[in-house]
C-alpha cells in the first residue's frame, strides 16, 4: 500500500479553511483530517476526539517531554499539537492527511518530514476578511481587530508556501485543493511504491 501524502494547510482566520477542508472531506473518501489536541477549553456543540482532543496543561506538557507532537504552538494563549503516531497511522493506512496549522507549525513540520506539501488559503482581500471576521458574530469589535493583525502577520508567510489558493469563489477553491491533493498522488516517489508502477519500469 502507498503511503498517503501530508499536506499542510495553512490561513489567516475567516479565510474559509475549515469550510474548504471540511469540503474535499466530504468530496474524498482518501483524505482525513489530524485531529490536533488544544489546551483551550470546548465551545457548544464541539466534541472531544471529534473537533479537538481537549486536554489539560499538565497532559500537553506531558506529550512535549515525550516528543509526541510533530508540531505544536500557542495561538490567543491557547496551545495547539499534531500527534506524530495519529498522522503516521493515518499515512500508512494509504490515506492523505491534512494537517490544518499556522505558519509557525507548518516550519516546524517542513524541518521533520521534507515530503509535506503545504498550501496557504488566502482571502480575496483584506476588507473582504474583515466583512467574514464580522459576520460570523463571534469576535467583539478589539478581537476582530486583532485577528486583521494577525492575518497580515500570517499572509506575510504565504510565499513560503508550495500553493498559493485564494479564496474568492467556493466551488473554484475546493476544486483547485482536490487537484493539488490528486497531484500529489502522481508523484513519482509515491507512484514508485506501487506493485503495478514498478513493474512497468523494470
Amino acid at each position: 500500500m502507498n503511503t498517503g501524502s501530508l499536506i499542510l494547510i495553512s490561513a489567516p482566520s475567516g479565510a474559509g479553511k475549515t469550510s474548504l477542508v471540511k469540503s474535499v472531506l466530504d468530496a474524498d473518501t482518501e483524505i482525513v483530517v489530524c485531529i490536533s489536541h488544544t489546551t483551550r477549553a470546548m465551545r457548544d456543540g464541539e466534541r472531544d476526539g471529534e473537533n479537538y482532543h481537549f486536554v489539560e496543561d499538565a497532559e500537553f506538557d506531558r506529550m512535549i517531554a515525550a516528543g509526541a507532537f510533530l508540531e505544536y504552538a500557542d495561538v490567543f494563549g491557547k496551545r495547539y499539537g499534531s500527534s506524530r503516531q495519529e498522522v503516521d497511522r493515518c499515512r500508512a493506512d494509504g490515506k492523505d492527511v491534512i494537517l490544518e496549522i499556522d505558519w509557525q507549525g507548518a516550519d516546524q513540520v517542513r524541518e521533520m518530514l521534507a515530503d509535506a506539501v503545504s498550501i496557504f488559503i488566502l482571502p480575496p482581500s483584506i476588507t473582504e476578511l474583515e466583512k467574514r471576521l464580522r459576520g460570523r458574530g463571534q469576535d467583539s469589535a478589539d478581537a476582530i481587530q486583532t485577528r486583521l493583525a494577525e492575518a497580515k502577520t500570517d499572509m506575510a508567510q504565504a510565499a513560503r508556501y508550495d500553493y498559493l489558493l485564494v479564496n474568492d469563489d467556493f466551488e473554484r477553491a475546493q476544486s483547485e485543493l482536490l487537484s493539488i491533493i490528486q497531484s500529489t498522488r502522481l508523484r513519482r516517489e509515491r507512484q514508485l511504491q506501487g506493485a503495478e508502477v514498478t513493474k512497468l519500469l523494470q
